[in-house]
């Protein structure tokens, strides 16, 4: 049983069934298949077999003399019992959880596992600077979780964000490092068979919907919308990758445009928009902690050292020789 879970029985011993204690195990089983629908989810959640929470639900139903789950071809549905039920688990889960973090705060020693979460595209980054802090602080063991999604650092999905974001959660403290410039690129081979066109008449490769929400596609939803659309792709290596095998235009962040040889940026200068800002973020209770800040620390040094190509202050050495070549919109 981990620290987490033995926490968690403790707390939950006061909530009883037919004058015995519930335990975290039940409590659990509840809240997992709450969150996820059905048994398989729950068992993936919880990190058991489906038949395993088949079991525990089975047995504690009929513990308690009460459904707590309808169920429905595709998945189960709380019952109001199942729904009080999770929701006192929801609640022993946050107070352990701040329990957790808390504690974690008055660690002293810069030392043990420190989870960070980032995109594919400062991951990339991110990884050239680790056998650095790995030489400064050899104590303290990286874990990398790789998701363009925003893990929850209240939940200890991880416990430091490396994200570009415009406005971070206002939960998270945190330091912004640098803006991240945008600017337009096209392939070599590309741009030399359509050099003349204006902007609004090139090929353009965007975002799907599942990015719709991100800076660049917002401006993509804002401006293109009467442009002819080539091939839409859901990550940001596929958006660069895309543009330097030909297929058209492409808005980057200029720390991923600049760096590839193959590809040209269109304006001197940077865009005025979009624009977001590189974040390092943590929880308010985490800051403190010895290894969290010992790593923010670094990690705030080594991503402002790469600040000139986040601000686009850093482009192919090609860019001169490209003013002018096409007309400005």
């Amino acid at each position: 049983m981990s620290v987490c879970d033995y926490k968690l029985s403790i707390i939950a011993s006061g909530i009883r069934k037919n004058g015995q204690a519930m335990n975290w195990d039940d409590l659990s089983v509840v809240l997992a298949i709450s969150r996820e629908g059905t048994l398989s989810g729950a068992a993936r959640r919880l990190g058991v077999t489906h038949s395993t929470v088949f079991r525990r639900l089975g047995t504690m139903e009929e513990q308690i003399g009460a459904r707590l789950f309808e169920r429905f071809r595709d998945g189960y549905v709380p019952t109001p019992a199942g729904e009080t039920a999770a929701q006192a688990a929801a609640r022993v889960e946050d107070e352990v959880l701040t329990l957790e973090r808390k504690l974690s705060g008055q660690d002293l020693r810069p030392s043990g596992v420190v989870r960070i979460t980032t995109t594919d595209t400062l991951g990339t980054i991110l990884m050239r600077h680790l056998p650095a802090m790995r030489a400064v602080h050899p104590e303290i063991q990286v874990e990398v979780a790789i998701s363009n999604v925003m893990a929850n650092l209240t939940r200890r999905e991880a416990e430091i964000a490396i994200r570009p974001t415009a406005e971070p959660p206002e939960i998270l403290v945190g330091r912004r490092v640098a803006d991240i410039a945008h600017a337009i690129y096209g392939s070599r081979a590309y741009l030399s068979r359509h050099a003349d066109k204006d902007l609004s008449a090139h090929d353009w490769i965007a975002l799907d919907d599942a990015l719709a929400s991100t800076v660049i596609g917002r401006w993509i939803h804002q401006n293109l919308r009467a442009a002819h659309i080539t091939c839409r792709v859901d990550a940001l290596p596929a958006l660069r990758d895309a543009a330097l095998a030909g297929l058209g235009l492409a808005l980057l962040p200029c720390y991923l445009g600049d760096p590839a040889p193959g590809l040209r940026r269109l304006t001197p200068k940077t865009m005025a928009e979009p624009r977001s800002a590189l974040w390092l973020l943590t929880h308010e209770d985490l800051r403190r902690t010895a290894r969290i800040r010992a790593t923010l620390d670094f990690l705030a040094k080594a991503f402002a050292s790469e600040r000139p190509l986040f601000e686009g202050r850093r482009a192919n050495a090609s860019l001169s020789r490209d003013r002018g070549q096409l007309k400005a919109t």
